[in-house]
């Protein structure tokens, strides 16, 4: 559909007209980019996507719990076998056109070992994990699911609090594919070197 609607402006009498309200659109959404990382603090979930601030409600408990079961598990097994750094809910990552807060991401060693101490942007990550919510699930499986995989970001899991379900993609030629959705049993990831976890892990 996209290299459809691409080719259709390409081929139209009016290109250059196209390219220049493209062109225009792309600064006006620029600013409004750079308006949004003036503007944001540490102290609230803001994510920029397809030129709107979006700003996240306070999560349920159900949300919380679920990635304080993963991290707990998560954390000490990066750090014991050196592996990389870990980033929770608000690391900002950058895309080409979008600024997003993964729940739990993932750099590998060689990736993440120049991160600075005051570093407020990162590129994107390996890994990501978002939980979803009746607020973020269509970004989680609409646009971010699209940009992650664009941005060659190689595993993405969706974990599902309500249904207490585990999606498992994995990245190829830029699309993820579903490795598995898991209801129970173990999780290994494909990213992150030996590290695995049950279902019943992150639920309990």
């Amino acid at each position: 559909m996209e290299n459809f609607s691409l080719n259709s402006i390409v081929r139209s009498l009016h290109f250059a007209q196209h390219l220049q309200q493209l062109q225009e659109i792309w600064q006006e959404e620029q600013t409004k980019r750079h308006a949004f990382w003036k503007n944001i603090d540490e102290t609230q979930k803001a994510e920029f996507i397809n030129g709107e601030g979006i700003y996240d409600s306070p999560v349920y408990a159900r949300h919380w719990m679920a990635s304080s079961n993963i991290l707990t598990e998560l954390l000490p097994y990066v750090k014991k076998h050196q592996l990389g750094k870990v980033g929770v809910e608000k690391v900002m990552i950058r895309c080409t056109r979008n600024d997003y807060e993964p729940d739990i991401c993932f750099w590998k060693k060689e990736r993440s070992q120049d991160f600075t101490q005051k570093q407020s942007a990162f590129p994107p990550p390996d890994f990501v994990i978002e939980i979803l919510s009746k607020s973020t699930e269509e970004r989680d499986r609409g646009i971010k699911f699209e940009d992650y995989a664009w941005h060659g970001i190689e595993e993405y899991w969706l974990i599902d609090t309500d249904k207490q379900t585990v999606e498992q993609y994995f990245l190829q030629e830029k699309q993820f594919v579903l490795h598995q959705l898991f209801t129970q049993g173990l999780i290994v990831s494909k990213v992150i070197e030996g590290f695995q976890l049950t279902v019943k892990d992150i639920f309990e």
